[in-house]
């Protein structure tokens, strides 16, 4: 008699929708798996990691590079985020993407993922504009999210995106907004640090989306969430300004 296979993948809820796309939004690093065209063999490299605003991870590499030269003849790939922690490597939350990836071509939407990504990895200034680097987007066609021991789900790809309807404009202003409260607005964006538990020092906005904004310090990596998505670019000074005048207690 066949064993019947043992179902261990729980339903995909609110929280385990959030927990997956903590994971993408707040990657410094990811692990890429990709295809090796000789024999097919798979092949995993390290990657700088930054997203788009629809959550869409987004990472930089050279063509001299192995993982280029697999992607360019075979765009099928995974991808690995979540850090591990303190203890057992294996209690921490962690999920991996499976889908294609893209190489972006010059354009606007170029021009917006060099500025986010920069953000998130300052010092790759030093090299992004070199002849033999490109930027490459990961559409995601499923992941597969753990949450630590008991806690697996299959994901789908709408279950990590981000919707821009009705927010469109909000990516033609994020530069603007971004060095404003940077420039001139740290104490705020401490708060906001504070209000999702961080240690404080040294704060700043990376980048931001309808849903969010991701938060670094020096290696540290955070995400803050809204109450709720902006319905419209005319919604983020307001929110801004509220999570400003919130304690952390009422977070």
């Amino acid at each position: 008699m066949e064993e019947k296979k043992l179902d261990v993948l729980q339903p995909v809820d609110d929280a385990a929708i959030r927990l997956g796309k903590t994971l993408v939004r707040s990657a410094r690093y990811g692990a890429l798996g990709t295809l090796d065209p000789l024999d097919g063999s798979p092949s995993v490299s390290r990657v700088s990691l930054a997203t788009a605003m629809d959550g869409a991870p987004i990472f930089l590499i050279s063509r001299l590079s192995s993982h280029c030269t697999n992607l360019m003849a075979d765009g099928k790939c995974s991808l690995l985020v979540g850090e591990p922690g303190k203890g057992d490597p294996l209690a921490h939350p962690r999920m991996t993407l499976i889908g294609t990836a893209k190489q972006i071509p010059a354009g606007a939407e170029l021009t917006l993922y060099r500025s986010r990504y920069l953000r998130r990895n300052p010092k790759a200034a030093l090299y992004v504009d070199f002849p033999d680097f490109s930027f490459w987007r990961f559409e995601t066609a499923r992941a597969s999210l753990n949450g630590g021991f008991g806690k697996a789900y299959a994901m789908k790809a709408a279950d990590l995106a981000t919707s821009l309807d009705g927010v469109e404009a909000l990516a033609d202003m994020e530069d603007g907004a971004v060095s404003h409260m940077n420039s001139d607005h740290l104490a705020a964006i401490e708060r906001y640090a504070a209000k999702i538990g961080e240690e404080p020092g040294g704060w700043k906005i990376s980048t931001l989306d309808p849903e969010g904004l991701d938060l670094a310090s020096g290696d540290r990596a955070a995400r803050l969430w809204f109450d709720r998505p902006l319905s419209s670019a005319a919604e983020l000074r307001p929110v801004l300004v509220a999570l400003a005048k919130e304690t952390p207690s009422s977070a």
